[in-house]
């Protein structure tokens, strides 16, 4: 199955993302954005691809414990960003370092139970918004539009392991659906 680990934001603070993300949906050239699905929004920590089912029981083992040792910590959602001309983001403020720690842990986690990662790279926390369906977007004035935007802070509680399930039909427009597969709380021992 196709995994990853994650962070997800409570309703509350989904619900702002969404009322901003209405806004930008009203700005020139927003038609020629593909928008996220608002149910499957969160910021990712470490993409595992496909995972062989023989390898999950040590994920899952792996994955509790690198939530045990890292103790709850504050965000908000805040501001956005893009990567080239393809990605349009928002971004977090608050225990920034928390949550590249979380994401460090969740990347050997994955490792260490055998999953072939990627490069590791540096963590750049980020909520995908929405993707260009061309090249030649330029996405400055949405992220101009997402300055000051600054979501009320949660308390980060908990490490998720999401599923992705691709869209399969088809059909124009169809975006992945993401189930959450096991979820641990965040604790601080160790």
């Amino acid at each position: 199955m196709r995994l990853f680990a994650a962070v997800v934001p409570p309703p509350a603070q989904l619900a702002e993302l969404a009322r901003e993300v209405d806004l930008l949906a009203g700005l020139p050239d927003a038609r020629r954005l593909r928008w996220t699905s608002r149910p499957g929004w969160h910021f990712t920590l470490a993409f595992m691809g496909e995972v062989d089912d023989e390898l999950l029981p040590d994920l899952r083992a792996r994955l509790g414990r690198a939530a045990r040792r890292t103790a709850p910590f504050p965000l908000r959602l805040h501001g956005g960003g893009h990567f080239g001309r393809a990605v349009l983001w928002t971004g977090a403020a608050g225990g920034l370092d928390e949550l590249r720690l979380l994401a460090e842990r969740a990347d050997a986690a994955a490792r260490r139970a055998g999953v072939p990662m990627d490069e590791h790279r540096r963590y750049q926390a980020h909520l995908t918004v929405a993707r260009s369906r061309t090249n030649d977007l330029d996405l400055r004035p949405f992220v101009a539009a997402l300055d000051d935007f600054e979501g009320h802070r949660w308390q980060v509680g908990q490490l998720a392991l999401v599923r992705s399930n691709l869209p399969g039909g088809g059909t124009p427009g169809e975006q992945p659906r993401y189930e959450t597969v096991g979820a641990w709380p965040l604790g601080g021992s160790g």
